[in-house]
């Protein structure tokens, strides 16, 4: 049997190639004779940087950039040869993303890293960027990403509004005069693991606004801002971001590319999943197996395992996922996970071991998931 192994990280304990590593292993304890192949994947979240980098053969740098709180931070953005020249690759998660902020303040934290990043990917030459939006711990809209690439965002006296998404409220013009000269011929692409619109009960404040550190008044608070945003954008550059699915993600980093940057918004897994020439090994393989920490119903919307199982149902291939926890357990799909059958203490403190014997445990089982081509 040829089996594909394309699995996302699983937040907080592997990577996603541990991951992959992991369940290939224990696949091939149970079955040795299978032919695997791994091909790990990201969503545009964490891990969504190197995974196009290394699918096409680029490079890392490194830059000093603004961190969400204000203090400095040491990031990497990618630098790929693509067909109409250099394509640079933003991952913001490692600008302004909830893991580098010292305390959660979705009130204050900024996207400025973030657009400090996508500049050195210009100044780098970069024709295309695409700026990997996940795992943010801001929701600012994307304000102070546009402020680091020159753009003015004022308040009613003509001074800046202050960073974060409170200061959002604060906004009465917003002056693209001085946005870097560079960025009128580059093009960007959004690569979004969520498609939640700019605001209410679906949006960025309301639903990602808890995890980052918000209380009830503060997503009330944020969910106001970032729709009065949207309101001066329309008025002021003419874009109507507030239906725009995507838009929310990042905390409104979506939003704030499209109108700053005129960016395009893209399922990141299909961002991936073509760069990595995923199709074509799923067209030779007999079964794919695919996994992250929490299977749920979020999981079939524009994230890893959602796209796998998708193409695998499109290919006529048998698909198994292989997870921390799972809420869902999809009709016709393999659902193992690791919460269930080794224990919430085993599954987060002895993943990768855990993991193993759950791969076997499904391989034990592979003559009824699927048979060979």
């Amino acid at each position: 049997m040829r089996v594909l192994v394309a699995p996302d990280k699983f937040r907080g304990t592997l990577t996603a190639p541990q991951a992959s590593h992991a369940m290939a292993l224990g696949w091939l304890r149970e079955r040795p004779g299978d032919e695997m192949s791994e091909l790990p994947l990201a969503d545009g979240g964490e891990g969504t940087l190197e995974a196009l980098v290394d699918a096409h053969g680029g490079s890392l740098r490194r830059a000093s950039v603004t961190g969400p709180l204000g203090d400095p931070v040491e990031a990497a953005f990618g630098l790929v040869q693509g067909p109409s020249g250099p394509v640079g690759i933003v991952e913001m998660a490692r600008a302004s993303g909830l893991g580098l902020a010292s305390r959660r303040d979705p009130l204050r934290a900024s996207t400025r890293g973030t657009g400090e990043l996508i500049g050195q990917a210009c100044g780098a030459g970069a024709r295309t960027v695409v700026v990997c939006i996940g795992g943010s711990a801001t929701s600012d809209g994307g304000a102070g990403m546009a402020e680091a690439l020159g753009a003015r965002l004022l308040d009613g006296s003509g001074r800046p509004i202050p960073p974060g998404g409170a200061g959002l409220i604060e906004l009465a013009r917003i002056d693209l005069s001085g946005l870097e000269p560079a960025l009128r011929s580059v093009r960007v692409v959004a690569a979004s693991d969520v498609d939640a619109p700019l605001t209410g009960p679906k949006g960025a404040a309301q639903v990602f606004g808890p995890q980052k550190g918000a209380s009830r008044e503060d997503v009330l608070l944020l969910d106001r801002a970032l729709g009065h945003l949207a309101a001066v954008i329309a008025r002021d550059i003419g874009i109507d971001v507030r239906g725009i699915r995507g838009a929310g993600a990042a905390g409104g980093l979506g939003a704030g590319l499209v109108a700053f940057l005129g960016a395009r918004i893209r399922p990141g897994v299909e961002v991936v999943m073509e760069a990595v020439g995923f199709e074509g090994r799923l067209a030779v393989a007999d079964m794919v197996l695919t996994g992250e920490g929490r299977f749920d119903a979020s999981s079939l919307t524009g994230k890893v395992v959602g796209g796998v199982l998708a193409a695998a149902r499109e290919a006529g291939v048998a698909a198994a996922v292989l997870c921390g926890d799972a809420e869902i357990r999809p009709e016709g799909v393999e659902v193992a996970s690791l919460v269930e059958r080794f224990g919430r203490e085993r599954a987060l403190g002895q993943a990768r071991s855990a993991l193993v014997e759950l791969a076997a445990e499904v391989a034990a089982r592979a003559g009824k998931l699927g048979s060979p081509r």
